[in-house]
């Protein structure tokens, strides 16, 4: 069994995780624990992503056999810039005494992981939120070609058609991917049926959040029903 602990806001999509749990079909256990931000920082990307806030939720995590600990918000780990994230997930890591990331870092890792170099950024954020998003990925070597925001309001429920209205709306015939940054947007049961449409790899918060503990776990799954991301090889499956 290799268990994931994910640090995770509480606010939406938890049914993402679950999902993903069960499409992964192999013995990968995926445990949410609530953190509360810190009502002491200043903004409210810095609320969420507080290093003492982290740290106290990964107490949870010591005695669930957790092998990796991922901090499950884009916003609160890009909020921080590309230095910034890095040193929020050592912190983590240090605090969990687990090799640890950030859904903001994954989004870096996943990318590299596909050999893409030019990327779009389909957001359901207000635009200078996508673009403090777009800067991070830069920082982090990616080349954002072209953004989309949406401008919803936060939380909001998605379906299927509005996703990939949200993807086609940021899609460019430079991009090698499309990636959807929000965690708060339930997106594993349509990866495929986006990169269908798209014919392109799609990349969702959720779902590299998952990727990157199985690959922090040393753990790699062929699970097409993710998409792309989890048919690379070196593949493990049971």
């Amino acid at each position: 069994m290799t268990a994931l602990g994910l640090l995770h806001t509480g606010h939406s999509a938890e049914d993402d995780f679950p999902r993903i749990e069960q499409l992964l079909g192999s013995d990968v256990r995926v445990d949410l624990v609530r953190v509360e931000p810190d009502p002491h920082a200043a903004d409210p990307a810095g609320r969420l992503g507080a290093p003492d806030a982290l740290a106290r939720a990964t107490e949870q995590l010591r005695l669930s056999g957790a092998e990796a600990v991922v901090w499950v918000s884009t916003g609160g780990s890009f909020a921080y810039g590309w230095e910034g994230a890095q040193a929020q997930v050592s912190a983590l890591a240090r605090a969990a005494g687990l090799p640890a990331s950030s859904t903001s870092v994954a989004f870096a890792h996943a990318v590299r992981e596909l050999d893409v170099r030019r990327v779009a950024v389909a957001a359901p954020y207000q635009p200078e939120e996508t673009a403090r998003f777009a800067d991070f990925l830069t920082a982090g070597g990616v080349r954002v070609v072209v953004t989309h925001a949406a401008g919803a309001p936060p939380a909001t429920a998605w379906d299927e058609a509005e996703l990939l209205a949200l993807a086609r709306a940021a899609d460019h015939s430079d991009a090698q991917a499309v990636l959807v940054p929000d965690t708060s947007l339930s997106t594993a049961a349509h990866i495929p049926a986006l990169e269908k449409h798209l014919g392109k790899p799609v990349l969702t918060a959720n779902q590299v959040t998952v990727w990157q503990g199985l690959r922090l776990a040393d753990r790699r799954v062929n699970a097409p029903a993710l998409g792309a991301l989890f048919t690379r090889e070196p593949v493990v499956q049971v």
